[in-house]
Formats: structure tokens, sequence, C-alpha cells
């Protein structure tokens, strides 16, 4: 049986959606708040994420990044309707789909379906050189030794191996952090995020060897680290 977990502070829809996804076999763990989302993730194990963008004490965004960097499984957004920038937003950080409220409940059902199927192959473990990461767990290693990244330094280190044959520009990047952990990331943050992920990643930060600058565009990974 799969075990959903359902963020939404409105509780008359997280009833109705409870209700819902039970009839259709699944187990439910609901949290209404941001706070509530983080404890429950550090506590428990689920297959899938829906998750409100609007929370009281913050937004799913936070919780979706949270819920990458520590399990990796589908997440959902629960969207207003014409709300296009915060889908936008979702999907740059992981997301995998979205449905706008009101939404219809067999096109949710099929949804969550196809988000399970998806996720249903077997993890991909990224390796470079001496760099180990292994996305579904959300566990970083350097020569065997856990390297220990924050929520940002974490999905910026994604960015770039889900990447690997592209020059990625501080637009983009900009683009991906934003509102990655409920900060606002300027051009200066994202500089001192990418000294900070090199000082932990990289065995001489002055001469990368993962992490390249093209200058005067933005970054690449190290040509030598890229599978053809």
């Amino acid at each position: 049986m799969k075990h959903i977990f359902l963020v939404e502070d409105d509780l008359e829809i997280a009833k109705n959606l409870a209700l819902l996804l039970r009839s259709e076999g699944f187990t439910i763990t609901h949290a209404a708040t941001q706070k509530e989302a983080i404890l429950m993730l550090a506590a428990q194990k689920y297959d899938l994420a829906l998750l409100d963008i609007s929370l009281p004490d913050g937004n799913g965004f936070a919780v979706c990044t949270d819920i990458k960097q520590t399990q990796n499984i589908p997440v959902i957004f629960l969207t207003a309707s014409g709300d296009e920038g915060s889908v936008v937003t979702g999907l740059n950080i992981g997301a995998d789909d979205y449905v706008t409220k009101p939404f219809r409940p067999r096109e949710l059902i099929a949804r969550i379906g196809t988000a399970l199927r998806k996720n249903g192959h077997s993890p991909v473990v990224f390796e470079m050189g001496d760099l180990h990461v292994d996305p579904t767990s959300g566990v970083v290693k350097k020569d065997g030794q856990e390297v220990f990244l924050s929520a940002l330094e974490y999905r910026l280190l994604l960015v770039f191996i889900n990447n690997p044959k592209s020059i990625i520009t501080r637009d983009r990047l900009l683009d991906e952090l934003w509102d990655a952990s409920g900060e606002f990331v300027t051009n200066n943050t994202l500089t001192v995020y990418i000294k900070r992920l090199r000082e932990k990643i990289e065995t001489d930060p002055g001469n990368p060897r993962y992490i390249l600058t093209v200058r005067g565009t933005g970054y690449r990974i190290g040509a030598s680290h890229v599978a053809e």
C-alpha cells in the first residue's frame, strides 16, 4: 500500500482529499504547516507527496526541497488557478507535476499513478571521481566520507549533475534556486554558495575539477567527469 504525504492547510480540502485517496487504497499522512511537514519527513518515509504551495508558516517550496534532499520521492504541487509563476518555481526546484485547484478527482488519481510509475525505476547514483551522490538518500560522499551540504548547496549540486554536458548560466542557476528554501537568492549569494560548495567537494577549491567557471557565461561540470 503506497503512503502519500499530504501537506495542505485547508482542513476541509485535506479531509476530502484523504477520503478520496483512502478510497483508492492509499495510506495518508497529513500536515497542515511547513513546520509539521518537516518534522514528519524526519520521522517517516513516504512514496509520494502532495504539497499546497501556500502554508501559514512558510511555503510548499521549502518542503519540496527538504523532500528532494532527504527522500527524493515524487512531488505533486496543488496550485491556485492561473498561478503560473508558482508552477514554474515548483518545477524548477524538482517537483514532478502540478494540479490546479479546484482539481478533478480522477485526474488527480491518474497523475499520482503516473508519478509513482515514473519513480519505479532503479535510482541513479552519480559518481564523479572521488565524489559519490545518491539522490535517493540525499547522501553525498567524498573519498568515502559523508559531506554535509545545506539545502541550497545540495540543490546547486543536483543542478550540475543533472546537466552534465551543459554550460549553466548564472541566470539559470538563480531561477533554479529561487525560493528553494524560502529565501531570495541574489547574484552575490550565488557566488557565496558556489564557493562553499567547492570548498566541500573539491580537493583544491582554488583549482576546481568538478565545478568549472566558464568566464562571462556561467559554470559547467569538468569534462573528464562527464559520461559519454
